[in-house]
């Protein structure tokens, strides 16, 4: 029989990640940790040694990771049908998931960094893969977003000679109140909140939508944007409790109420769920800096599941309507795919917390231990406001994908028969529905009893009723809306553009740069230096020598000109 590199890959990283799975359980129930170190070279007293750390955090998040990596690369054998580029594109995928695996088991800063830098190069690699303008830009974007983040991370690699050893997890507990490592923490806080696209670095991340859809299915799920949650997991310790954490938690706050408002703004399918990424990676990193660490990883997992599934059913939905992305264009499309609206409907349930589905676990423990934490009102607000928001946008898709008539070409054929696109959506499904109960009985195994009044044990899902209604009436008089959102276009505009982030994000660091250095060209470069160096040296011998070659041409009138020119001289210096 012969496989494409698509079935291999994906038979090779599912037993991987199953036998991940298989060690995690061993390692939670005997509470094992596993610390490796490889000595690749010793030089006299010298030695350059290779640190991993497995302990259960590390080996269930790599099985996770594995195992989304190995459904979508079976979801690109028919998402990628025709592509003659498709081994290079699945080989950038597999280096993408090798450096999430290095980055996962380091607890050293030189080995994270290797691994973090891999993903950001082979992302922008994967950005860039279809070769138009827009890729560049979105690509470039990315890639100098994220070399922000690089740059703090080898500046905490130099700031850790301070201990002797690159090793961070040996010295967390101990110097957790020293100068050195409150510096570190900074700049590791800086360098996450690159990688984790959170406020002032947003803008990159619905940028890289210009990926191919199963790339935007990994990197939004399990690998990139979580990578800067994940290491700020593994530095909780040095926050909790100082100006650090609660400056994390205003900025994660921010990030989740921003990406929330935008994406109810938003008509493109894949910005709308890249946006709804970005709001759960901020309430990632507000309840872990409210000293949350398990708590935030439990998200982290459950929200890789339903957002690779919606993802993915997004892809095949604009794979079917001929790379359509406008969900305007898409009534009604339930009768022509109702096993793929099917599975995004479950995905977008679970995104909103919907009681007993994956999502539900984690959030609605999230926001109780919000409501039982001391908190100011601000940020209670923020949890909640952007919950209802989520919900909100969630049935506005759920609106415009299955309700009213098709509003896309007439003839057009749009079916479900791609199968190997739905084997990779059903492969998740199941677990995008039992995947939040199964990790809270693994994770949590003594629940936590958490007593609430009434009033607030019930908000979670009454904002959530809310943001129903709220999402459906916007939908439903989506011409009234319109006309109110060009009545009100400033602001529309403001909310529609994630704060006008991209535009600060570009053209406000580079204009004035870039004037500066015209005006710079301009007055010396192409002037002054121009008028007293080169040209004006050129001009100069340039006139002189045709005043030159115009005496020297032989002419009689200047020869005799120049006769009595001589008889003159001569007649006045005799007399």
């Amino acid at each position: 029989m012969n496989l494409s590199i698509c079935v291999m890959s994906f038979y090779f990283l599912m037993s991987i990640s199953l036998t991940l799975f298989y060690m995690f359980l061993k390692f939670i129930l005997n509470d094992l940790v596993i610390f490796i170190e490889w000595e690749l070279l010793s030089l006299n007293s010298n030695s350059i040694v290779m640190t991993f750390l497995f302990d259960w955090m590390a080996l269930l998040f790599m099985s996770f990771v594995l195992f989304i990596s190995s459904l979508v690369i079976y979801y690109s054998k028919g998402y990628m049908d025709g592509d003659f580029n498709i081994n290079r594109f699945i080989i950038l995928v597999l280096m993408f998931v090798l450096s999430m695996m290095l980055l996962i088991v380091s607890p050293n800063l030189i080995s994270i960094l290797l691994g973090w830098d891999g993903l950001g190069l082979v992302s922008y690699c994967l950005v860039i893969y279809y070769q138009n303008e827009k890729s560049y830009n979105a690509g470039m974007i990315t890639a100098l977003s994220n070399r922000i983040g690089d740059v703090a991370l080898l500046m905490a690699i130099a700031w850790m000679l301070n201990f002797g050893s690159w090793n961070y997890i040996f010295y967390l507990d101990a110097m957790k109140n020293s100068i050195e490592m409150q510096v570190i923490c900074i700049l590791v806080i800086l360098a996450a909140i690159t990688k984790s696209a959170q406020i002032p670095f947003s803008s990159w991340l619905p940028a890289a939508m210009a990926a191919p859809t199963p790339v935007s299915a990994l990197v939004h799920s399990s690998t990139l944007v979580t990578a800067g949650v994940y290491l700020l997991i593994r530095f909780n310790v040095l926050m909790v409790g100082n100006y650090m954490g609660m400056i994390l938690l205003l900025i994660g706050c921010l990030t989740m109420f921003m990406a929330g408002v935008g994406a109810n703004y938003e008509f493109d399918l894949k910005k709308i769920i890249a946006l709804s990424t970005l709001s759960q990676l901020g309430l990632m990193m507000s309840i872990l800096a409210m000293g949350f660490p398990v708590l935030a990883y439990f998200h982290l997992l459950t929200h890789a599941l339903f957002k690779a599934l919606l993802f993915m059913c997004a892809g095949s939905v604009i794979h079917n309507m001929g790379n359509c992305q406008d969900i305007r264009f898409m009534g009604g499309i339930v009768n022509q795919m109702p096993l793929t609206l099917g599975c995004m409907n479950i995905a977008n349930l679970a995104l909103c917390g919907t009681p007993f589905l994956a999502g539900f676990y984690s959030k609605d423990l999230i926001l109780e231990m919000v409501s039982l934490s001391n908190l100011n009102w601000v940020i209670y607000l923020f949890y909640f406001i952007s919950t209802g928001l989520t919900v909100c946008y969630s049935f506005r898709l759920i609106y415009y994908s299955m309700t009213g008539t098709l509003n896309f070409k007439s003839l057009n054929s749009i079916n479900d028969e791609e199968w190997n696109m739905l084997k990779g959506m059903l492969g998740l499904l199941f677990l995008a529905i039992m995947g939040g109960s199964m990790l809270s009985w693994l994770i949590f195994p003594t629940p936590s009893v958490i007593v609430l009044p009434f009033l607030m044990k019930t908000m979670a899902l009454s904002v959530s009723v809310l943001g129903l209604w709220i999402g459906y009436e916007m939908a439903k008089f989506s011409l009234s809306w319109s006309l109110y959102s060009l009545n009100t276009y400033f602001l529309t505009n403001f909310l529609g553009s994630m704060w006008f982030m991209p535009i600060l994000s570009t053209k406000f660091i580079s204009n004035y740069f870039l004037k500066l250095g015209y005006m710079i060209i301009s007055s010396v470069d192409q002037g002054w230096s121009e008028m007293f160096g080169g040209q004006g040296m050129y001009n100069f011998m340039k006139n002189y020598s045709q005043i030159n070659q115009y005496l020297q041409f032989n002419n009689l009138k200047i020869f005799l000109l120049s006769f009595v020119v001589w008889i003159i001289i001569l007649m006045v210096f005799m007399i």
